[in-house]
């Protein structure tokens, strides 16, 4: 809903500013959600997870049957893209030695 609002309103108008200031919000609670799951980039995570969230949402609106697979399938790329890389010296580090 709060798409459709401020597609309709603009960001100018005092209910589209409104839905502007919750959108950010949003993105803010899944930039914290990354910090806690040890994400990389979580400022970029956040951005992009909230492009893909507003993407989903249009394409729901337009009646698109795949869209939530998609965007879940998307999402699961998303988050594997910012865990961290685990380096191979650590791997053999930390492998148990029989």
């Amino acid at each position: 809903m709060l798409i459709k609002v401020l597609m309709e309103m603009g960001p100018d108008h005092l209910l589209g500013r409104a839905c502007v200031e919750h959108l950010a919000r949003i993105r803010g609670h899944a930039q914290i959600l990354a910090e806690h799951a040890a994400l990389e980039r979580c400022g970029d995570f956040a951005r992009a997870w909230h492009l893909l969230l507003k993407g989903a949402i249009i394409s729901a609106m337009e009646s698109d049957p795949g869209a939530s697979e998609l965007a879940q399938q998307m999402a699961m790329a998303l988050i594997e893209r910012h865990r961290p890389k685990v380096r191979s010296d650590k791997l053999q580090r930390d492998r148990p030695r029989y």
